[in-house]
């Protein structure tokens, strides 16, 4: 198996009730244990919207990130998947945010061999 990484874009609105919220909560715990039932889930958190960015040829350090809401990379799972395809299944058949316009990126993660 190989390891993977969903990168979560958008999904939750702001504007969510508390009983939205909790429900959609609960339909990521929901795939989080299927994940962790099957031996794929590795690990994961959400990300906070703030942070800084540093850019340039002599670093500069700015408040950020400034993408839209939808672009805001709001956390990431490490899984194990056997393939590329397997992984996109992976995300296809549990990302609950698909219908809050939510996008999960599926990337390999490369193996560097450490000196």
């Amino acid at each position: 198996m190989k390891d993977f990484m969903f990168i979560f874009r958008g999904g939750m609105p702001a504007d969510m009730t508390p009983e939205e919220s909790q429900a959609s909560m609960q339909k990521w715990f929901d795939w989080i244990n299927k994940l962790k039932s099957q031996g794929r889930y590795v690990g994961g958190d959400p990300l906070l919207p703030s942070g800084k960015s540093l850019a340039g040829k002599k670093p500069m350090v700015t408040d950020g990130p400034f993408a839209e809401g939808k672009e805001l990379i709001g956390g990431y799972f490490i899984i194990k998947a056997a393939s590329l395809d397997e992984a996109t299944e992976l995300a296809l058949k549990g990302y609950p945010d698909f219908e809050a316009q939510g996008c999960v990126e599926v990337r390999e993660i490369m193996k560097i061999p450490m000196p």
